[in-house]
């Protein structure tokens, strides 16, 4: 079993990326949650899981073109902002990783538009879920 954890909050736009992508993958296999902006609060659920693999999907600040797609790395998540969190989503991830041993990926989209779901994002969402239900995540480039 893996999981697909899509983080952010839908009422801001851009930001709803990752809970779009929750509601819409689907793949054998797979178990996708819609964390909302409290992915620390299916914890549980993950660990009770126990899933080889665990991908977050969330809005983050780049510094790139709305819509770029990148796997951002555990030591590089600093350089990148994550607007709608209580917890640090690398604090979020270490735990994740200790009480579980998955391996876990983070997927970041760079938004455009905090008031309504920007057509760039948009796109780039359906990308991703192509890229996900094709196994393709080694082909996204690094941040």
């Amino acid at each position: 079993m893996d999981v697909l954890l899509g983080v952010g909050n839908d009422a801001n736009g851009d930001d709803g990326i990752g809970p779009w992508i929750a509601q819409r993958f689907e793949k054998p296999g797979w178990q996708s949650i819609d964390c909302f902006t409290v992915p620390e609060n299916y914890t549980g659920e993950v660990k009770r899981l126990q899933p080889n693999h665990v991908v977050i999907v969330d809005a983050a600040d780049m510094d790139l073109p709305p819509g770029s797609i990148r796997v951002i790395l555990r030591d590089r998540i600093g350089t990148a902002t994550f607007s709608t969190h209580a917890m640090p989503l690398s604090v979020f991830i270490d735990y994740i990783q200790e009480t579980t041993e998955a391996a876990v990926t983070l997927i970041g989209i760079q938004p455009h538009s905090f008031e309504e779901m920007s057509q760039d994002v948009t796109q780039a969402g359906e990308r991703l879920l192509q890229i996900l239900q094709s196994d393709r995540i080694r082909e996204l480039p690094r941040l």
